[in-house]
């Protein structure tokens, strides 16, 4: 269920220097505002909570799990290049969870690594809130990562939806309406990071078990049907 050569290909969509840029931005203006703050006000743990959960999981981690996932298949279904990939003796099956595999781990070390960094020069890890935080972007990674490649398999405006869905409901209306924090990727992976971090610096409206049955079943129907839609395409192809 994975490809070599398919992966490859698509670490080197990934990782062109253009979006590879776009890719380091973030992760660097966290590591500089983390400096920052650290000078300013000391070590803080509260502090801590409110950069990483405020900045590197409701903003940084969506953003970057947009740019890898829609960026693993989106462009080559835009120009037509997939039809290339789809010619070749591999199941459709195997090519989604392949680029899936890629896009999950450039969103976890554009996102997970600069948190784990963040964290420890916020204040040191105090309460396990630096591998807390590091844990939920790591999870939230995954899921992120296979909503953002369905959306590039259906719709050519992947990217403008994922932006709507990061920037607007899990950072607008995740943060305001009370119903919509529980449809959201972000407090599925803050339960895992309240499970991990000591006292009740990080929070989340969703308790674990149902956090965990939700991010599994979310990744898993996200990467299934992203693989019919690309049998269906290859299909629409030869009609």
């Amino acid at each position: 269920m994975y490809d070599p050569t398919v992966a490859r290909l698509t670490y080197r969509a990934l990782l062109g220097r253009r979006r590879a840029l776009i890719l380091g931005a973030l992760p660097l203006l966290l590591i500089v505002i983390s400096v920052a703050v650290r000078g300013l006000t000391g070590a803080d743990d509260q502090t801590a909570s409110d950069v990483l959960g405020g900045f590197a999981l409701a903003t940084m981690v969506p953003i970057i799990g947009v740019i890898a996932g829609t960026g693993a298949i989106g462009p080559e279904i835009d120009d037509g290049s997939v039809v290339y990939l789809l010619s070749k003796p591999l199941k459709r099956p195997t090519i989604i969870l392949t680029k899936l595999i890629v896009a999950i781990a450039v969103t976890m070390v554009f996102s997970a690594v600069p948190t784990l960094i963040a964290g420890l020069v916020l204040n040191g890890n105090g309460q396990q809130i630096a591998v807390a935080y590091t844990v939920a972007a790591l999870v939230s990674s995954i899921a992120y990562s296979a909503l953002f490649l369905l959306l590039g398999t259906v719709s050519r405006h992947a990217v403008v939806f994922g932006l709507v869905y990061a920037l607007v409901w899990e950072a607008l209306f995740g943060s305001l309406v009370p119903g919509a924090r529980t449809l959201s990727v972000q407090q599925w992976s803050l339960a895992v990071a309240h499970k991990m971090a000591g006292g009740d610096l990080v929070t989340s409206d969703v308790g674990l078990p149902t956090a965990t049955v939700l991010l599994v079943a979310v990744t898993v129907l996200a990467t299934w049907y992203a693989g019919q839609k690309l049998r269906s395409l290859t299909l629409a192809g030869e009609e």
